[in-house]
């Protein structure tokens, strides 16, 4: 298993892959919030901030698989599906455990230079409680699903990392 994950790790098609499944839950979050109008919280731009680093992942991994950016493209991976794994449970934990000690901040932060929240105020721009649990499926919430979410794309994106020195047999039809 490990050489097929080094194998797809060296094709543009699993990165595409990749920033496509990120990028179609990018969709769903704006048709829950565009057309479903569902107010999103601060938690949960911070979580679709998570998600854009996994789907820049896959693009970048998909520009040029067979070399050393691969390896930025599995970094960034990584740490983005860290971060939407700690920001959906944290987030799962606001909305589970209600604590007026404990809220989400009223605005996202965004550094100076990437000032998201001016910059796409449609995407970025939060107005909703981090407390309130506006949609479920399956008996579980927005922020539960992303934990399954981002802990599926962490637990892949460690399998290719452990993959990377495993190198993929090579099949030649006349070798033995």
């Amino acid at each position: 298993m490990l050489r097929y994950l080094n194998s797809c790790s060296r094709g543009r098609g699993a990165w595409l892959l990749l920033a496509f499944t990120a990028f179609a839950l990018e969709m769903a979050a704006l048709y829950f919030q565009h057309v479903m109008m569902l107010k999103p919280c601060v938690m949960c731009i911070y979580e679709r901030c998570a998600l854009f680093g996994v789907m820049g992942a896959g693009l970048v991994g998909a520009i040029a698989p067979k070399t050393p950016l691969r390896w930025v493209a599995i970094l960034v991976w990584l740490y983005s599906a860290w971060e939407g794994v700690r920001l959906s449970w944290e987030h799962t934990m606001i909305q589970l455990h209600p604590n007026p000690f404990v809220t989400c901040d009223f605005a996202a932060r965004f550094p100076g230079w990437l000032p998201l929240d001016k910059w796409l105020p449609s995407v970025f721009v939060a107005t909703g409680d981090c407390t309130e649990k506006l949609w479920t499926f399956l008996t579980l919430g927005m922020p539960q699903w992303l934990v399954v979410v981002f802990a599926a794309y962490l637990i892949v994106g460690v399998l290719v990392l452990i993959a990377q020195p495993f190198k993929p047999k090579r099949r030649d039809l006349f070798s033995r």
